[in-house]
């Protein structure tokens, strides 16, 4: 199933990380690649709405970030945390609906996610502090929505700068305003 983020996975140089996000992205459920971002629609702009829109909004959290990379004065990342950072993006929403799929968002997704990738820590070629980076970025990439529909806290908020990083681009590719295009295959356009 990896092969619908081709183009996200190429971005990543560190062929360790690389090989640990095609694992991690093999081991998510078959969901992911068919759910809206969004149950309700109310989070979400259009382009992430149906069939893939999950998928199209990760893709569009990547692409922010390869964009903000590429501006040297908003980022001082090394290769390997901007590799960490494409895997953290490219999973963050990974098991959005639960460990099995609920007609909802599972509020704890994040946790789930970073749970999932602990437990099959024995499959991935990271080190244990690549594993911790990822999985403390995805678990803030809610930012200040940190309480679930009861009032409780749930979720921690971004502290680092990573953690504060994937927060913004997963923020920015939720909002209604922007409108990213894309093709038949799901790949954002580049003209």
């Amino acid at each position: 199933m990896h092969k619908i983020f081709n183009r996200e996975i190429k971005y990543i140089k560190n062929e360790r990380i690389k090989n640990s996000l095609i694992t991690m992205l093999d081991k998510l459920p078959s969901y992911f690649y068919e759910v809206p971002a969004s149950s309700t629609g109310k989070y979400h702009p259009e382009f992430s709405l149906g069939k893939g829109g999950l998928v199209r909004h990760t893709k569009a959290a990547v692409r922010i970030a390869i964009e903000l990379f590429m501006d040297e004065s908003l980022n001082n990342f090394t290769d390997d945390e901007k590799d960490l950072i494409i895997m953290a993006l490219t999973l963050h929403d990974g098991l959005k609906s639960g460990l099995v799929k609920s007609e909802y968002t599972a509020f704890e997704h994040p946790i789930l996610v970073a749970d999932y990738i602990r437990d099959n820590k024995k499959d991935l070629e990271l080190t244990d502090e690549e594993i911790n980076f990822v999985c403390d970025a995805i678990i803030t990439h809610m930012g200040p929505w940190t309480k679930n529909y009861k009032g409780e806290e749930v979720l921690s908020p971004p502290e680092t700068k990573y953690q504060r990083f994937v927060h913004m681009c997963d923020y920015l590719a939720s909002r209604k305003f922007l409108d990213i295009k894309f093709d038949k295959n799901d790949n954002i356009k580049d003209e």
